[in-house]
């Protein structure tokens, strides 16, 4: 089957060719399944519903409608529908309705209208829906399209890095670099590490197919090799195919989707928006095809379907509307309705939970015409019954649909694995059994393995392939245990009969004949070019309209730099018309100049904000590149006139331009084709850089060559001739000219030109000259063409990168070298199996204990609450005050492991940082004691230690140096350096992460560790501390069922210790709930419904809640945790007319706890309370010792932040090097001075900016870490930030004496000892202060982002008053200060009078007599040389001040809420 073309304009859409008729029906219905409670195994899910049998066909009305419905022609026919008279959607409809009682579709489609009409075919008994809508199709013979997927031989492989060279050290990134270009001669030290090993299987339609395996084994891999998703750099080799065909003869982007596991969506959109986005992109499919085949089929067979019915699947075939009854049937489905206009929001922006998000990931691929699903990991974050709902839904859909789906789940509850009919089980790369659910544990048992009772076959399933796992299954007492590996596995699975089976299936060749023409997608996009054009800039509108904060900022800080820059080149103090005067002039127009160029910079970071989701819907087909480009280019339009206006209106008359209306608005004309180049220049770097570290280095240095050849700083004529190049091809330069040309060729500069050394009539044409610019009118046009050519090419070059770039960054962990590897199998950790509830659960913990005091924690009638929201507010709540937690006791002993459940939103984690005193906000009542005595938090945070939910931890160092890090700083100071790695080995080696030792952190979702690896990591960071008492916030959400075994083991072995733990818990798997011994269960509202032990089996538990009359009984095998969970709901409670929160106030449990929290409160015998000599446990040395270690170890692994730095500092040396090149051993003119004064500023600003804004976001990032740190109490702020700031001055050393090499030499400075040492003193001090500025407003802001603007505002002022643009005597009095008190003017000052205040040699000044230049510096600069002592004591100074402000903000200020 080839390709077929797009279709041709002129063909009619009810005649599009068949080919793709149908393969939207299911989604049509996929839709309505959605929790329609179908039972998927009755007899005949085709039986015809009992309502259009009931239908009253004798209805004369009703007749007569159909009778002129079935006139019209087919297309009007699909855009009406009939509803019959006692209807409550005529309110919806009336608007539409025509003479002859037909009603428009679009009145239906969308809006309150179609979610009325969806409230009407929902109802209560949706299963005589579905099937009625089933036998619509059946009855006219109509079949389903349906989808066979095979793969044969597919085997995955890639090359890395391996071991220690894997590590992104300096080192490692410049020899691997160097390696990769010598690589085709010599061998590179990358090997290959296979993902997929030859793995063969079936997808068959109405089967749906659940995909297990532990981390790593390749599950992503194998789908996005099936959905055609692979990465470019993988090596693929067998064979894919769908119904026979190859990815080459259709799209499978489109005829499949692939639900990621990472959650990409624009942050300022809420979820209906999103939803609607996706729907409109991916098109309607076949849908009104197949629509239109049914409606004539049954014409001619003379049957009338269900009207409503009719209107429905009308209303889900109308193409490109911005919402439809689709979008809200998808939000209905996946329990999103509740937050459907909700934003989906980021870290700055409140918005869904994660879990909604997960979600709102599945819902995008859900709403389009896809007949092949393949979805990775779609429960993480979802509590067990919407999980279980969701598979449900889905289930419906395969077996009622034909669909063809598979789903890859972490940890799936029996209830939920029970849904499917396949299972593929994946380990390392093999597959070790793929066929019917049925037969699985049939082919372990034949391996010796059984499934023991109370243990979920999906969990047993993911450890019974572990060599460290298998031996607890292994049920052949008479026979020894023998390990069995994955290859042994996938061996015999080829000779077991299901194997045998489905390789027979492979040998016979899929006819392709058999292919339904609707099935495969062979259309590239869903919608034509110009509905895709419009659909994406809707969006971007919107996007526009969210962000409009950024929009008006800029704008704002436009007018404060206008008003400032106003009063700096204030009209009255603007002498015209003669040579000396252009100068001011210049400095002026310049500033305009730098001004609006660098309010662009900002679109660098939103393109690359928007490009991650860009890329995401890019590669899934749901529009053409081009059109996103093309939509912001347009859009931005009016933002540059916008911004151009505000500038030239508010400084063009009091700045004293040229007084000619003609003049002003071609200035006005300038400035907007400047900032609409400037935009498209920031645009398309972003889009090329991809990263904000990198472009930031890179932005700077594009905008310094586009500078420094701009002809401010260096004329024309001084242009070196292996440089002209770049000074024609600098956008800037045609600005400068353009800007320059329309003030100077005005009459007021047309007096004659007296000085003789420049040859021009005029003083105008004579100051342009002297610039090496244009001196005639027609230069202007000229200029103004070269601008805006500039901002077309970039545009299209922004274009190509966007549609021809991949994405970058992939989630992996470093491969563990082989030798490592095999040192830690030796030594095989001792199997701790986790538990029924204590009975196995002795102290099993091998090797070193180090001394604690074993506390226990009691609380007391809690009660917590917050300031009340804004939102709730404004819905007329009037209480100042919200009730997050109500009357809450309970106590937490040592070596008793307690559970806390609840339902999302019952107050788990509230409660737990109440109690670990976390909380920065809202006022706590009640007693917390801590084995007898109040508890005190500076003490409490020394002996207790908090897990958080989210694993935050520094990026840039490996997982052995973040343990060591942890345990230096937070075990007491007697513990000796030998002993406390012995106990990082141990603490490694408890929580299985010894194999991963040296695998990098890195950013979660971005690079290094996967999300269970970083789970372990951040419970091993907490016990190094040696704690009493630990509070885990979800240890286990996000992992699968493996992971979180070893996850509790690791915690079973602490509390075996004798250590007080607590962990809430979102969704326990049987064995992992029955492996606490104490239970405290919350509902909503932040209420206790039962604290108390679970026994064995958690027969307590069981017993409490069956004893409360009504409560359903447990049925055998069932979980408890879910089971107490049901029966516990609100829904529960409404039914029973009983509160649980009362019932366990009142009962026995409740008093025997409350003699319990008693007998806490009194200090057992001879027990003191908790005192520490010191406030921390390490003194201010060692404290400053251990942070500076991990800061240098973390600069030294993060290459983009430093090998930028110093590839920059090189490449900025080089270009200033051969553009002034020996510029310093010729001084014989103002203007040799005024170049060597601009090369000084340049070389100073523009690098020192860079550092300034380079340092930020890994400041940023690091400033998370150490909020967490902070609360644990492991170090005071003032050796953190000294730490920070050392390390960062030994880079900035090194940089600077990397660039004074490079440029004192080529520059040709005097080589005297002092000159050189002062210059170097001056480049490294100016690169210190810049980057501890950078690194003081981010300490000063709550994100990385404000701290961004707030450069963009201070930078241009820097720049204004760097005694430059305008030199210090001629700037007005009232601004002098300005000039004392910025740095950058400190540095030019200090560099030139150390370089050339005593120089005595003559300059010729045009207009004037020859001067020295130690003169010509003091009369025009205001330099000298006897000031130089006062400007290197400035310098300390300012390095000091921004210090102590950093460090001072970092210990006062805290911008995380809790």
């Amino acid at each position: 089957m080839e390709p077929s073309g797009p279709p041709g304009a002129a063909l009619s859409r009810s005649r599009r060719s068949s080919r793709s008729w149908g393969s939207n029906i299911s989604n049509s219905m996929r839709q309505q399944g959605l929790g329609l409670g179908i039972q998927a195994d009755t007899d005949d899910p085709f039986r015809r519903g009992s309502a259009s049998s009931s239908r009253r066909h004798d209805d004369d009305e009703e007749n007569l409608r159909w009778a002129a419905l079935e006139k019209l022609p087919t297309y009007d026919r699909m855009r009406r529908a009939i509803l019959l008279a006692n209807h409550n959607l005529h309110g919806y409809a009336d608007a539409g309705k025509n003479d002859d009682g037909l009603v428009e579709i679009e009145h239906l489609a969308s809006g309150e209208g179609g979610r009325a009409l969806l409230e009407r075919v929902f109802q209560d008994d949706s299963e005589r829906f579905l099937r009625s809508l089933r036998d619509r199709v059946d009855r006219v013979g109509i079949e389903l399209p349906a989808i066979e997927v095979r793969y044969e031989d597919l085997s995955i492989e890639v090359d890395a890095f391996v071991g220690s060279a894997a590590l992104p050290t300096l080192w490692n990134v410049t020899t691997n670099f160097l390696q990769s270009l010598i690589g085709r001669l010599a061998s590179s030290n990358k090997k290959t590490i296979n993902i997929l090993r030859n793995v063969n299987g079936i997808l068959k339609p109405s089967r749906l197919t659940l995909l297990l395996g532990p981390p790593s084994s390749g599950k992503s891999t194998l789908m996005r090799a099936l959905t055609g998703k692979l990465d470019k750099s993988l090596k693929v080799s067998g064979n894919i195919t769908y119904c026979g065909h190859t990815f080459s003869e259709f799209y499978p982007e489109r005829t499949s989707a692939y639900v990621s596991q990472y959650d990409l969506h624009n942050a300022e959109m809420t979820v209906r928006e999103t939803l609607d986005f996706s729907r409109r992109c991916l098109g309607v499919g076949a849908r009104y095809d197949m629509l239109a085949e049914l409606a004539k089929r049954e014409r001619d067979a003379g049957i009338k379907p269900d009207p409503e019915i009719d209107a429905y699947m009308k209303a889900t075939a109308v193409q490109g509307g911005e919402s439809n009854i689709v979008t809200d049937l998808t939000l209905k489905v996946l329990g999103l309705d509740i937050c459907a206009d909700t934003m989906i929001g980021d870290e700055m922006i409140r918005g869904i939970s994660g879990g909604q998000k997960k979600r709102v990931t599945t819902g995008e691929m859900l709403t389009g015409p896809a007949r092949a699903l393949f979805m990775d990991e779609i429960s993480t974050g979802l509590d067990s019954s919407s999980t279980f709902q969701i598979v449900k839904y889905v289930k419906q859909l395969v077996h009622v649909m034909n669909e063809t789906v598979m789903i890859s789940l972490l940890q799936p509850p029996p209830e939920t694995y029970n849904l499917f009919d396949d299972i593929i089980l994946l380990s390392e790369g093999y597959i070790v059994y793929h066929g019917p659910r049925e037969n699985i544990l049939e082919f372990f048992e034949a391996s010796g393995f059984r499934c023991p009772d109370r243990k979920g076959v999906a969990d047993f399933l993911q450890e019974v392939t572990s060599k460290k796992d298998q031996q607890q299954y292994w049920y052949h007492e008479q026979e020894r245990y023998r390990p069995v590996s994955v290859p042994e596995f996938a061996e015999r699975f080829k000779s077991f009969h299901v194997g045998q089976q489905m390789f027979k299936e492979l040998q016979i060749p899929y006819e392709k004949s058999k292919t339904h023409p609707a099935a495969l997608t062979t259309k590239k996009y869903g919608l034509s070019s110009k509905e895709s054009l419009k659909a994406v800039m809707s969006r971007e509108m919107l996007l526009m309209k969210r962000n409009s904060f950024i929009y008006i900022f800029k704008v704002s800080q436009l007018v404060i730099l206008g008003l400032m820059a106003m009063t700096v080149f204030l009209r009255v103090k603007m002498p015209s018309g003669q040579i000396t005067d252009g100068t001011k002039f210049y400095g002026a127009l310049t500033f305009s100049l730098i001004t609006i160029m660098f309010n662009g910079f900002a679109e660098l970071q939103l393109t690359i904000k928007m490009l991650p989701t860009f890329y995401k819907q890019r590669d899934f087909l749901f529009f053409p590149p081009w059109t996103w480009g093309l939509a912001n280019i347009l859009l931005k339009i009016p933002v540059s006139l916008m911004e151009a206006m505000v500038w030239v209106f508010l400084t063009y008359y009091v700045m004293g331009f040229a007084p000619a209306a003609g003049r002003f608005f071609r200035q006005l004309l300038a400035f907007f084709a400047t900032h609409q180049m400037a935009m498209a220049l920031f645009r398309f770097l972003g889009a090329i850089l991809k990263s904000m570290v990198v472009a930031n280095t890179f932005g700077m240095f594009v905008l310094l060559l586009v500078f420094i050849f701009g002809g401010f700083l260096i004329p024309r004529d001084d242009v070196r001739p292996w440089w002209i190049w770049a000074y024609w091809s600098s956008p800037m330069m045609y600005s400068q000219n353009a800007i320059s040309i329309n003030e100077f060729l005005a009459t007021r500069w047309a007096n004659p030109n007296t000085d003789t050394s420049i040859d021009a009539p005029t003083v105008g044409k004579a100051i342009l000259k002297a610039r090496g610019f244009f001196t005639t009118e027609g230069g202007f046009w000229i200029s103004i063409g070269g601008i805006i050519g500039f901002a077309i090419l970039f545009n299209i070059l922004y274009i190509l990168a966007l549609t021809y770039l991949s994405s970058t960054g992939s989630s992996n962990t470093l491969p563990p070298d082989e030798e490592n590897e095999n040192e830690t199998n030796k030594k095989q950790i001792p199997m701790v199996p986790v538990g029924t509830n204590g009975a196995t659960n002795g102290p099993s913990q091998p090797g070193l204990v180090l001394p604690f005091q074993p506390l226990s924690l009691s609380f007391n009638h809690i009660n917590y609450y917050v300031d009340m929201p804004a939102e709730m507010k404004e819905q007329g709540f009037g209480e100042s005050r919200l009730q997050l937690l109500t009357d809450i006791s309970g106590a937490f002993r040592p070596g008793v492991l307690t559970a806390l459940v609840g339902v999302s939103g019952a107050g788990k984690t509230t409660l737990m940082d109440v109690l670990a005193g976390r909380k920065t906000s809202g006022s706590i009542e009640g007693s917390i004691i801590l084995s007898g005595y109040p508890k005190k938090q500076e003490t409490f945070a020394r002996i207790s230690g908090y897990c958080e939910q989210t694993d935050i931890h520094s990026p840039n160092v490996t997982v052995y140096e973040s343990i060591l890090y942890s345990a230096w700083l937070r075990l007491s100071s007697d513990v000796d350096e030998k002993t406390r790695k012995m106990f990082v080995e141990e603490v490694m080696t408890l929580v299985e992460l010894d194999v991963l030792r040296n695998a990098m952190v890195g950013l979660p979702g971005v690079d290094g560790l996967s999300t269970e690896q970083r789970k372990r990591l951040t419970i091993a960071v907490e016990l190094v501390s040696n704690p009493s008492i630990i509070f885990m916030d979800e240890p286990t959400s996000g992992l699968d069922a493996r992971a979180a075994a070893i996850v509790m083991r690791a915690v079973r072995n602490t509390v075996n210790t004798g250590r007080t733990v607590v962990c809430t818990i979102h969704q326990p798997s049987i064995d992992i709930f029955e492996s606490f011994d104490d239970l405290l269960l919350m509902k909503r509202g932040g209420q206790v419904i039962y604290a108390g032990e679970l026994g064995r089996h958690s027969h307590k538990l069981v017993e409490y809640f069956e004893a409360i009359p009504g409560v359903a009984k447990i049925t055998e095998g069932y979980n408890p945790a879910t089971w107490m969970l049901e029966v516990s709901s609100p829904l529960a409670e409404a039914r029973l007319e009983v509160n649980f929160a009362e019932i366990y106030a009142s009962s026995a449990l409740y008093r025997q706890n409350q003699e319990l929290i008693r007998e806490l409160s009194v200090p057992p015998p001879g027990y003191e309370d908790l005192s520490f000599p010191t406030k921390y446990s390490q003194n201010f040395y060692n404290q400053c010792i251990a942070n500076f270690w991990k800061q240098y170890r973390s600069y030294w692994k993060n290459p983009p932040h430093n090998a930028m730095r110093f590839l920059m500092t090189l490449l900025n040396g080089l270009v200033f090097g051969t553009v002034f090149w020996q510029k310093g051993t010729k001084l014989e003119s103002q203007q040799d001075l005024s170049n060597l004064l601009g090369a000084t500023y340049a070389a100073v600003f523009f690098l020192g900016a860079a550092n300034c804004i380079t340092v930020q976001p890994v400041v940023a990032i690091e400033r998370t870490v150490f909020y967490r740190e902070k609360a644990a109490g492991m170090y005071s702020p003032l050796s953190y930030a000294l730490a920070q700031t050392l390390v960062e001055l030994i880079y900035n050393t090194l940089q600077g004496c990397l660039y004074t090499l490079v440029i004192y030499s080529m520059i040709g400075y005097d080589w005297k000892v002092d000159k050189f040492f002062y210059f170097l003193f001056f480049i490294i001090s100016s690169f210190n202060y810049f980057t501890l500025f950078g690194m003081m407003l981010v300490a000063l802001t709550p994100s990385a982002m404000l701290a961004n603007i707030l450069i963009s505002f201070v930078m241009p002022l820097w720049n204004l008053f760097a005694g430059f643009l305008v030199a210090r005597p001629l700037i007005p009095v009232w601004w002098r200060w300005y000039y004392w008190a910025d740095p950058v003017s400190w540095t030019i000052y200090g560099i030139v009078a150390s370089q050339f205040g005593q120089n005595e040699s003559r300059l010729t000044v045009p207009g004037d007599d020859p001067v020295t230049v130690k003169k010509f510096l003091d009369d025009s600069l205001g330099i000298q040389h006897d000031f130089l002592g006062y400007v290197v004591l400035a310098h300390f100074l300012y390095v000091i001040g921004f210090f102590f402000v950093f460090g001072y903000s970092i210990k006062v200020l805290n911008f995380q809420k809790r």
